[in-house]
């Protein structure tokens, strides 16, 4: 394989930047004056690799503004200035690691160091700073010219490329072929160059809550009967136990919600029951459930009565739902609910009525923590075993007794474990849709505000259908028959219902349970010998998917501007531009 020389490959760079991108091609900055780099060797104390002089002397770095020719996500390269100040300003952040880094041998410095001195940062990065970016090596030996990565202040590491020269070399390849440079597309845009994601996704990926389907739920096993000492022939026997007394558990104090008014089945509707797995579940067995494969990382809730016309829920495993609005707005549809939520020094109730908060029912305890003891000495040293803050412990049951007296609530926690409640797991509602309060005026190096100034609504309208149409076959959400009929209802302008719990809601919540069942999958794998079912690939494909099902939700939902930011922004193929333009032409 043939190796281009700094001069071939940046005349390459040169000629594409002036036929596709001017602008940028104009940022180019004249050659270093070979003065100048002598002067910032000798106050570097170091010599440039000889890749490093020959570029600096076709071009001093570039000008830093909009539509500066950048290197994806390592930045505009570094003129000898920027190389100056950039490696003084990370030598002095890595002197404090001097001293600890002081045994390493110079093949260990080149790996493990903070920034030894012969390192020169010579690209600016994302921020157009010293703050990350590529650098190389200027020692003799055999690292010499090699070229690696820094990012804010993070460990330092080499990349594949051994020389500067390959890297421009990679540079002019992606320019010429719009192939990928480190993970980005570069563009052409009305005469800039700029860069962008172009993603892929696998088209069948494996189905989490399918592996769930297939599983068994374990069940709790029977207690077993204690054996009886046999009695001995000779006579009176007694059995003696010795140690330390058992310590006394904890007091249970979940999270729970109260809803009047309502019977415990129809609570576990209002927060998503899966209805195929509903039934009545201990606590013990709630929690067995929750933690195997047949959950999939689904919410476990459990149901009973409490109170005269109060019915409450407690959850097992799963992410919290009690605190979402969502979840309260629902639970209060046409009642009240009486939220009671503990976590470490702070005991909370909230109170909502029909979706509103009622901030009058409001209370709060929060308690200084208390396992901390100063001894004589004035040392400070922490107990172990004891609770840490005993005042919300005690204030816990004391806001579920305000509750008794003020609403006629009685529940003890510690009563309703070996009851089998009505349980089931949930399919969690999705969050709120947050309108944006500034219009986005750029989405992707793209004039979104401009095109929204210029193109009349219903032109508008029908192009971005047309992108949410092209997101979702690249996504494959188009191949479910809830989002199949919703954007042909969209393509004929026809309005489209998304009522709670209707299909394509349904269908919503399963890709985002979907994504998050991977997720924990994977996340769990880490720390197991044997690999995950699913793959990073699947978890992407149900991430772009739960995604790109948003994306037509808020396109649902929303002003038709701020919906276009979504959809354009989520778009996988880095062509949209073009796809753009010839939906607007129709």
């Amino acid at each position: 394989m043939i190796t281009l020389t700094v001069e071939q490959s940046w005349a390459r760079i040169e000629t594409w930047l002036a036929q596709h991108a001017a602008i940028s091609h104009g940022l180019l900055r004249p050659p270093a004056l070979p003065e100048d780099i002598a002067a910032a060797e000798l106050r570097l104390g170091v010599t440039f690799p000889s890749d490093l002089k020959e570029s600096l002397l076709r071009h001093d770095g570039v000008q830093l503004q909009d539509g500066t020719p950048t290197l994806g996500y390592y930045g505009p390269l570094s003129g000898v200035e920027d190389i100056v100040h950039s490696t003084e300003f990370l030598r002095d952040i890595g002197s404090d690691l001097a001293e600890d880094e002081a045994d390493l041998d110079e093949e260990e410095s080149d790996q493990y160091a903070y920034w030894p001195h012969e390192r020169l940062l010579i690209t600016l990065g994302i921020g157009w700073q010293s703050s990350d970016g590529l650098f190389l090596v200027s020692r003799p030996g055999p690292h010499h010219g090699r070229v690696g990565r820094y990012f804010d202040e993070d460990s330092p590491s080499f990349t594949p490329w051994p020389a500067l020269r390959h890297v421009l070399a990679d540079f002019a390849t992606a320019l010429e072929n719009g192939t990928s440079f480190n993970g980005r597309t570069p563009l052409a845009v009305e005469g800039r160059l700029i860069w962008d994601d172009d993603r892929t996704t696998i088209s069948d990926p494996l189905s989490p809550l399918g592996l769930a389907a297939e599983a068994v739920e374990p069940l709790v096993p029977p207690a077993a009967e204690p054996a009886r000492p046999a009695p001995r022939r000779d006579g009176p026997y007694a059995v003696l136990t010795f140690g330390a007394p058992a310590e006394q558990a904890p007091p249970v104090q979940p999270d729970v919600v109260f809803v009047a008014g309502i019977p415990p089945e129809e609570l576990l509707d209002r927060l998503g029951s899966v209805t195929a797995t509903a039934g009545p579940r201990s606590r013990e067995q709630a929690r067995l459930s929750a933690a195997a494969p047949w959950a999939a990382y689904r919410p476990m809730v459990r149901a009973g009565l409490c109170g005269d016309g109060w019915s409450y829920a407690t959850q097992e495993g799963g992410d919290a739902q009690f605190g979402r609005p969502e979840v309260l707005r629902r639970l209060s549809r046409g009642t009240r609910v009486v939220k009671v939520a503990k976590q470490g020094p702070e005991v909370r109730v909230t109170v909502v009525q029909d979706g509103a908060e009622r901030p009058e029912g409001a209370r709060r305890v929060d308690s200084p923590r208390e396992d901390y003891v100063t001894g004589p000495d004035g040392q400070e040293w922490q107990r172990i075993g004891v609770d840490p803050w005993p005042g919300s412990t005690a204030g816990y049951a004391r806001l579920l007794a305000d509750l008794a007296t003020e609403y006629g609530i009685t529940w003890d926690p510690q009563s309703d474990g070996d009851r089998p409640l009505a349980s089931a797991l949930l399919l969690p509602v999705l969050d709120d849709v947050q309108p944006t309060r500034h219009p986005v005026s750029s989405i992707r190096d793209f004039d979104l505000g401009g095109l929204v100034d210029r193109t009349p609504p219903e032109r508008l309208r029908s192009a971005m259908a047309a992108q949410l149409a092209r997101l979702a076959s690249e996504t494959g959400i188009d191949s479910y028959p809830e989002i199949a009929q919703a954007l042909e209802r969209i393509r004929r302008n026809e309005p489209v219902d998304l009522p709670a719990d209707g299909a394509l809601d349904l269908r919503m919540r399963t890709f985002a349970a979907e994504a998050r069942a991977a997720r924990g999958l994977l996340d769990a794998a880490r720390h197991q010998p044997d690999p995950a079912f699913v793959t990073a690939a699947d978890l992407g494909a149900w991430a772009m998917r739960d995604s790109a099902a948003g994306a037509l939700r808020e396109f649902l939902l929303l002003p038709l501007p701020t919906a276009a930011a979504t959809v354009l922004s989520r778009r996988l193929s880095v062509r949209w531009r073009d796809d753009l333009a010839a939906d607007l032409a129709v």
